[in-house]
């Protein structure tokens, strides 16, 4: 299996809303996550524990009130999170998502 299809095989959670009556929702299982608001990606990130690094998140002032998160579930999260930010880049002209520029 090729990076692309490691990417393309992942099952994403539906979009849920950033807040934190969802977040204790998710499980506290690797993988990784895209946060968007106003239909534009904000965030991709990777964690051993999606619900921990959620909950954590809801303090970042870049995620605001209007912000969703979709997740899926991997033990590669740590390999996924440069294939999809490389897909990332190509698809925006070589940036990250706003959140993520520094």
């Amino acid at each position: 299996m090729n990076s692309r299809d490691d990417t393309l095989s992942l099952e994403w959670s539906s979009w849920i809303d950033f807040n934190s009556n969802s977040i204790d929702k998710i499980p506290e299982s690797e993988g990784v996550y895209k946060l968007h608001a106003n239909m534009k990606i904000l965030f991709i990130g990777n964690s051993r524990n999606l619900k921990l690094s959620l909950t954590q998140d809801l303090t970042n002032p870049c995620f605001n009130n209007n912000a969703r998160f979709s997740y899926a579930i991997s033990e590669a999260a740590d390999k996924l999170i440069l294939k999809l930010l490389n897909e990332y880049r190509n698809k925006h002209d070589g940036k990250l998502p706003l959140c993520m520029e520094q």
